[in-house]
């Protein structure tokens, strides 16, 4: 790489310890991986970016997680079949100690979405669902904003490769590299100055959404004819929130959601997917979901559709909605043109919805009820939070006011009204 690289990887570095995790003087920082592995050790010239910039900051303490998804698909090819439900109590346990003792936590993700392509879907969803309730305290703290987090794409070779099949091997992961710059504003004058605006935009339409008090949302589509509501209480978020000791953080770099919590009862109709969706390593692709009342009571795919009902079949809350988002057909992402086979970018390239786990600061007066109080409220909780696309230029939606007449909220895939 040269020296424009990496000025760039600095700058990424830099945009996530002081505009995603705001992190604070004396404030300790973990850096580890998706749910299921460590940051990959290909990212190490970023980690070592994100360490420098986090001590320059003040950081009292950098602790890295390292992982190598080589080495779990090695334990599906080698390991005793028994075993792939067991794991080690300091990976569930570390993480969570963190989180207790007031750390931010950093995820950086960049996983091969043909990892596991072959393993046997019963094996990768009971190795995926023995990791989420080993980590489920970790997740649920993560959750609530008990600190600042923030999730982070760093390009792999396996990753870049699925994503640039017709490139090298390097210039794959190189021009991987400058796409994510790109989305994160990197080759802007000033990348916090466009943060900030990009911030104020997001944060100005989720303002409006919540002065409307939409009680539903109809969805039309191709394959999709769909209705969502909403609780009283559901609260439209955007861009930058706060950790629950008022620490302002922005959770994904890039993003270009506005969010909230549907009804965890209100889901009706057949929504159709936009998009593969990468999970732990395996893709479900060209799949359908139905509803009644809050729970999918079918679910059907081209690919993957044993791990998707095996997402569906994790326990109560999986097969209800935790998160409606929204996300124009013209955002960045999407004019790329590109799949990304990585939620983090494909979630921002499509409106979306979530299996699962609803983050409770989506609902007014959220964020320390337990999980009884919270499913009583109207929100849903989960072992899984699992994204998936639904948007494209041939999306509309529609709002429901409190007065029972309807209006446009997106008309082919973009914004129906003017901030």
């Amino acid at each position: 790489m040269n020296n424009d690289f990496d000025q760039k990887m600095q700058r990424y570095a830099d945009l996530a310890i002081h505009v995603g995790l705001n992190l604070q003087k004396d404030q300790r920082l973990l850096i580890r991986g998706p749910l299921l592995y460590g940051a990959p050790i290909s990212a190490a010239p970023l980690v070592n970016a994100v360490v420098k910039s986090a001590y320059q900051a003040g950081a009292r303490r950098v602790d890295v997680f390292w992982g190598d998804d080589q080495t779990e698909l090695l334990r599906f090819q080698y390991a005793p079949r028994d075993s792939l439900a067991e794991m080690a109590d300091w990976k569930g346990d570390g993480p969570f100690q963190h989180v207790q003792n007031g750390d931010a936590i950093l995820g950086i993700t960049g996983i091969n979405p043909d990892l596991l392509k072959g393993q046997d879907p019963e094996l990768v969803t009971a190795y995926t669902q023995a990791i989420q309730k080993r980590l489920a305290p970790f997740s649920n703290a993560v959750s609530t904003n008990m600190v600042q987090w923030l999730v982070l794409a760093a390009p792999t070779p396996g990753w870049s490769a699925k994503v640039y099949p017709h490139l090298s091997a390097d210039e794959a992961v190189k021009k991987l590299w400058e796409t994510l710059f790109a989305f994160c504003r990197l080759d802007q004058a000033d990348p916090i100055a466009a943060w900030k605006k990009h911030t104020l935009s997001l944060q100005n339409r989720a303002e409006y959404l919540n002065s409307k008090k939409y009680t539903h949302f109809l969805y039309r589509g191709p394959g999709t004819d769909f209705k969502v509501g909403f609780t009283h209480r559901s609260t439209w978020i955007a861009a930058s929130e706060k950790s629950q000791g008022s620490i302002p953080f922005i959770a994904n770099l890039p993003t270009e959601e506005v969010f909230t919590a549907p009804h965890r009862e209100q889901a009706d109709g057949v929504i159709h997917s936009a998009m593969p969706l990468n999970y732990s390593g395996t893709l479900i692709d060209d799949f359908s979901l139905r509803f009644e009342n809050g729970r999918v009571v079918n679910a059907s795919a081209r690919v993957g559709e044993s791990v998707l009902q095996q997402i569906i079949a994790t326990d109560d809350g999986a097969g209800r909605l935790g998160e409606v988002a929204l996300v124009p057909n013209s955002s960045p992402i999407s004019r790329s043109g590109t799949l990304f086979y990585n939620t983090l970018l494909d979630e921002n390239a499509s409106c979306h919805l979530a299996l699962g786990r609803a983050y409770q600061t989506t609902l007014e007066g959220g964020g320390m009820w337990g999980d009884e109080e919270f499913n009583i409220q109207g929100g849903n909780t989960s072992l899984v939070h699992v994204d998936f696309m639904v948007g494209s230029e041939k999306l509309d939606i529609d709002g429901s006011l409190p007065d029972g007449t309807t209006e446009p909220v997106f008309r082919a895939g973009e914004w129906a009204f003017n901030i």
